[in-house]
């Protein structure tokens, strides 16, 4: 029985580029805002001889993820993979400058979307199943205000369950990627040579390769 594998933030980056790697052994649930995107990652799914259900949906939208879960389960009664790449990077501006619908925003995806997230998807993983988190250590840093300290409550968030999740499961995983030319990066580096840095192609593959799936 093929496996599933849900991705929130799918539909571009480091999340696009897993549901690709994924394709050939899980059958891939996508979640993202743009519909247009997603439909080209199915085609690259599709091409790698995978399948995928397409899910154009907010993750701040509660409604939308009750009703996401209580699909997942109707259909497959249960989940393999979680990998949670969604974020919000709000502009980057000093600690006593951050824009309040930058930072509640902030909060609303990084912190409050992926607290509901856990509470939803942790029992279709139950004991066997995998959550995936990817770190970006930017806390404290200068002029990252408000992603650096969502991130940083967000993995926090993941610590805590995977802390509590040792005996009784699921298995909760926390990578780091390395620099990816992805929009996120270049909102904060813009006009950085590029050249340099790990293709989320590239970095899927590794961070999969870390893991015990």
């Amino acid at each position: 029985m093929t496996k599933t594998a849900l991705i929130t933030g799918a539909s571009r980056g480091l999340g696009a580029a897993l549901a690709v790697a994924l394709a050939p052994t899980h059958h891939i649930i996508a979640v993202g805002k743009t519909t247009g995107a997603l439909e080209e990652i199915d085609d690259l799914i599709q091409a790698a001889g995978g399948q995928a259900t397409l899910a154009p949906m907010d993750i701040t939208v509660d409604a939308a993820m009750q009703q996401l879960c209580r699909s997942i389960f109707d259909r497959w009664g249960s989940l393999d993979l979680w990998i949670h790449t969604a974020v919000h990077a709000a502009p980057l501006a000093p600690a006593g400058h951050i824009g309040p619908k930058d930072l509640a925003k902030s909060i609303a995806v990084n912190i409050e979307a992926t607290a509901r997230l856990i509470g939803y998807v942790g029992p279709l993983l139950g004991r066997d199943g995998h959550a995936v988190f990817t770190d970006d250590p930017r806390g404290g840093a200068q002029f990252f205000g408000a992603y650096g300290a969502t991130k940083t409550a967000q993995i926090a968030l993941a610590r805590s369950w995977a802390a509590e999740s040792v005996k009784t499961g699921p298995n909760v995983h926390i990578v780091t990627p390395n620099p990816m030319p992805t929009a996120t990066r270049g909102r904060f580096y813009p006009g950085e040579d590029r050249s340099k840095l790990s293709s989320p192609t590239d970095e899927a593959a590794r961070l999969l390769s870390t893991l015990s799936l």
